[in-house]
């Protein structure tokens, strides 16, 4: 279905749970939230009501995401559910990884097609302070996991923050050079917790070509090769990418085709907005109309986003969905 600027909308994003496993300094507070009652949120039969009434409108890829989606009790059945629908033409999965080791080869079985993973350091005691309470060998254990259960199409999220991660670029990078890895490198946004973060540390995503000259663009005659909202880039030879996702110093409105589903059931027709429409509690006939009106109603630009304009989205990400 197209909205009303003419974008295809296709991509459903999930948030199945606001809870996580950790305590990532941008995305949650230290103490953690406070666990909503079952009844606040969506069940699994109204997240796949939701799903089929977004199919019948065109979408064909979902993500599903959290918190950490990999806490949500019964996610493998979930997965498999979502797989099955006639029309979702792919599946993918964003975790922090450190649970897979327990279920990757689950989720691939189910019919899951490619897992993100969010690392934002590669150094344990950097790790240890940005999730407050995680280890790096998780996480790395993760990654390996999902490489042994078949997943061919594995990304790596790193936001990055100038004063913490910016002098581990290039060993990111040289991550992709003899694994099919995808490491995708991320501004970092002025929403929820993050909002410190942008005004202390905000650096743009030219810094990785900077750091890395050796990057070349994946386009052809001139032009960004685009996946998604990155641009691509790689080193000569290499088994895997690069992409840069600049939603700060280079929006990407024009081009946006998804929508956010919440895991109390409010669906956001943009992540910067605070505009948000319930579908919990609705027949599938209705959540259909109600997805379609808020497909129609997604705003052609967000506004200025930047340390002094932050968000209006009005939640942090682990209740958005990442």
């Amino acid at each position: 279905m197209k909205d009303k600027y003419g974008r295809e909308i296709d991509y459903m994003r999930i948030s199945v749970t606001e809870l996580c496993n950790l305590r990532c300094r941008y995305c949650m507070p230290e103490e953690g939230i406070v666990k909503r009652s079952h009844e606040e949120m969506m069940t699994a039969e109204e997240t796949l009501d939701a799903v089929k009434a977004a199919v019948a409108l065109g979408i064909r890829k979902i993500r599903v995401t959290g918190g950490e989606p990999l806490v949500k009790r019964g996610i493998v059945e979930l997965c498999r559910s979502i797989a099955a629908i006639d029309g979702v033409e792919e599946l993918c999965i964003t975790t922090n990884g450190t649970l897979l080791p327990q279920y990757a080869g689950e989720l691939r079985a189910a019919g899951v097609d490619r897992v993100n993973i969010s690392l934002d350091t590669l150094r344990e005691d950097r790790y240890g302070y940005i999730t407050r309470i995680g280890e790096l060998n998780d996480a790395l254990a993760g990654i390996e996991a999902a490489f042994e259960a078949g997943f061919d199409k594995i990304k790596i999220n790193t936001v990055l923050m100038g004063g913490f991660n910016d002098d581990e670029i290039e060993d990111f990078v040289k991550l992709t050079i003899d694994r099919p890895l995808e490491v995708r490198f991320i501004e970092l946004m002025p929403i929820g917790g993050g909002m410190d973060f942008d005004r202390a540390g905000f650096i743009s995503c030219v810094r990785v070509l900077e750091s890395v000259p050796g990057l070349e663009p994946l386009g052809a005659d001139g032009e960004d090769m685009v996946d998604g909202v990155a641009v691509m880039y790689a080193l000569p030879g290499a088994k895997g990418r690069v992409g840069l996702i600049r939603p700060i110093s280079c929006d990407f409105c024009e081009g946006c085709n998804k929508i956010r589903l919440t895991a109390d059931g409010m669906l956001k027709p943009c992540l910067h907005s605070d505009a948000e429409i319930s579908v919990k509690g609705k027949t599938r006939s209705e959540m259909e109309e109600i997805i379609r009106n808020a497909i129609l109603s997604k705003p052609q630009m967000r506004d200025t986003l930047d340390a002094e304009n932050p968000s209006h989205a009005g939640r942090n990400m682990n209740s958005i969905g990442g």
